[in-house]
């Protein structure tokens, strides 16, 4: 199978303990090498405030985990995710395909400004060579 990008976010409980949170973690990052992905980043961004409501809460501790693979290890992922009571809410999202759109049209960006950019060096090239010639 293909190697794709996931970036995997989930809110864990704001009343469960720090070590328990931890624990947690590293449970995440065992069980994504253990399936055969790796992971590129992960991030603890910590207690946040909810946009809305979950389960009569206003906070949250947010996780987010950038994974490189083929897609079982997020399987598994999510079916333990959706069993474990101290994890809110999770989502998963695959922007292998984005980031290549993206990286495609900042290339033509930076392509079109140095056209652009040749174009006004002549122009400027130009008024100079007037201004001399006036002189």
């Amino acid at each position: 199978m293909a190697n794709r990008t996931y970036e995997v976010m989930y809110i864990v409980d704001p009343e469960t303990a720090a070590d328990k949170i931890t624990a947690l973690n590293e449970a995440v990052g065992k069980l994504i090498e253990k399936e055969g992905g790796t992971i590129v980043r992960m991030d603890d961004i910590g207690m946040r405030t909810l946009a809305y409501p979950i389960k009569k809460r206003t906070d949250g501790y947010y996780v987010l985990y950038e994974i490189d693979g083929s897609g079982q290890e997020i399987m598994e992922l999510e079916r333990r995710m959706r069993v474990n009571d101290a994890i809110m809410r999770y989502i998963t999202v695959r922007v292998d395909e984005d980031r290549k759109k993206a990286l495609k049209m900042q290339a033509k960006r930076e392509k079109r400004t140095s056209q652009r950019s040749k174009f006004r060096k002549t122009e400027e090239t130009a008024e100079t060579a007037g201004e001399l010639q006036e002189a």
